[in-house]
């Protein structure tokens, strides 16, 4: 059996030419398209209880229900059922197909990400994933470095579950390919991302920091989260040196950081 966890931590150089002209924050911004400005985009419907805060859009289609409205604040714009939501599902869509066309680095089917450590790359799963515990995604204080994780079926994230990022900042540069559906548990601290074939649900109080939840064909279900588009100015980047292993819940400073800049921006 392949030893992964050396193989996670091949130098970033060795994958340089894993996602071909998406390194980097610009990049993801030509591979999202318009789903670049949702935090929070949903097919059939959107559904949230509690108080949940969003930074960046907000938007359904082709379904155009967002049910518990009232009690989302939005630092961004609500697109219910119109064009601009149509065109970043279609964006999306196209996103997939994109991340689907790169070489894998590494097949980790039937390991639960909880205590790896990783380094950029394209990780792929036959089935379903987990996630117990902390994912360290080491950027080796690259700016440009991205991980796309592919995973066939579903994704599921245990309660109070950590991805941590170390030696620099998501910055953009994640991205959940899902089969099927994601969940995250509640109170978890989630980065990148999501782009889900059917459904995404958080459970209570779970975040996602640097990232989006997007739900392709179903709904996404809220319940007292926070999303954020995001990364705040002062986060780690290449060039700043060595960066220190975060603490456990590192990412909860770096999500309300995130949400207090794009409110003084707005």
């Amino acid at each position: 059996m392949m030893n992964f966890r050396g193989l996670a931590r091949i130098p970033v150089a060795c994958h340089a030419a894993f996602i071909l002209g998406l390194a980097g924050p610009a990049g993801a911004t030509a591979l999202l398209g318009t789903a670049h400005s949702f935090s929070v985009l949903g097919a059939s419907a959107v559904t949230n209880t509690g108080a949940t805060t969003l930074v960046g859009d907000l938007g359904v289609h082709p379904g155009n229900s967002i049910a518990g409205l009232g009690t989302i604040t939005v630092v961004g714009t609500v697109h219910q059922a119109d064009a601009v939501a149509q065109q970043a599902q279609s964006d999306a869509a196209a996103a997939v197909g994109m991340l689907n066309s790169q070489a894998s680095t590494a097949n980790l089917t039937g390991q639960n990400l909880g205590g790896l450590t990783l380094t950029p790359g394209v990780y792929d799963f036959a089935s379903a994933a987990q996630l117990t515990g902390t994912l360290v995604l080491d950027y080796q204080n690259n700016a440009n470095a991205v991980f796309v994780f592919r995973i066939l079926s579903a994704l599921t994230t245990a309660s109070s579950s950590v991805v941590s990022i170390i030696n620099g900042s998501a910055n953009d540069g994640l991205f959940w390919r899902v089969g099927s559906s994601a969940t995250l548990g509640s109170s978890s601290v989630f980065a990148g991302t999501v782009l889900a074939g059917q459904s995404i649900t958080l459970g209570a109080g779970a975040q996602i920091v640097c990232g989006r939840a997007i739900a392709l064909r179903a709904a996404v279900t809220l319940d007292s989260n926070t999303v954020s588009t995001d990364c705040p100015p002062d986060a780690p980047n290449a060039g700043g040196g060595a960066v220190p292993e975060p603490a456990l819940l590192a990412l909860t400073a770096l999500a309300l950081g995130s949400l207090a800049w794009a409110r003084r921006r707005a």
